[in-house]
């Protein structure tokens, strides 16, 4: 190897040693998302599906901020628009963005924008829903398959705090997916929910039994 090409291999290995204490100090490329294992999210708002709005309340329970499990309550309250009345919802997620930009080091490098894209997940469950006129018991509720998309936009700029949720995706009855003739939004319907939530990460030890904070 020629000494000029070594000379300029050795100022390099020089000047990395040399700003290994501020790359080391540098900020939490993650933005706080590995500041805990567990991850809870709380939302209220709103369900718009077709001509009916329902309150909305979700709770999502995240590991890693990449594969979690999600419940949503959404309630009518006598509306006669309302069709369903009530639905509850739950379900899987998986977040498939953040860990692999974060590990290959593909983050943007700016805070507000790499939460939005590594918050896109895809969601499927199951769903429960009581029609106008019925409840649910005594068989009368409907169920079916729930699947949809997300997206989360922090209002902050930090994963802990508020967010603005967006969930939404498509419902589908036991009975329209066995073929039969779809009767109503009851059966089929488009969703998006809205909601204002609060991210905290806790620290669970779910990784390492024995591992420590730094």
């Amino acid at each position: 190897m020629p000494d000029s090409v070594k000379s300029l291999e050795h100022d390099k290995a020089r000047r990395m040693r040399a700003d290994l204490p501020d790359r080391l100090a540098d900020h939490d490329t993650a933005d706080g998302r590995m500041d805990g294992d567990v991850g809870v999210v709380v939302g209220l708002g709103a369900t718009f599906s077709g001509q009916s709005v329902r309150s909305a309340a979700e709770v999502r329970v995240r590991y890693l901020e990449t594969a979690g499990i999600f419940a949503t309550y959404e309630d009518g309250f006598g509306a006669a628009s309302s069709d369903p009345v009530r639905v509850l919802a739950t379900g899987i997620e998986l977040r498939p963005l953040f860990l692999g930009r974060w590990v290959t080091g593909t983050e943007l490098g700016l805070t507000w924008s790499d939460l939005v894209i590594d918050s896109f997940g895809l969601e499927v469950g199951a769903f429960f829903e009581q029609p106008p006129y019925g409840s649910f018991g005594a068989g009368e509720a409907n169920r079916g398959l729930q699947a949809g998309i997300g997206i989360e936009l922090p209002i902050l700029g930090r994963d802990n705090g508020p967010w603005i949720d967006l969930h939404g995706g498509g419902r589908w009855s036991d009975s329209t997916l066995g073929g039969a003739q779809v009767a109503g939004p009851s059966d089929r319907a488009l969703y998006l929910t809205v909601t204002l939530a609060y991210h905290a990460s806790f620290v669970a030890h779910l990784v390492d039994a024995n591992d420590r904070a730094p």
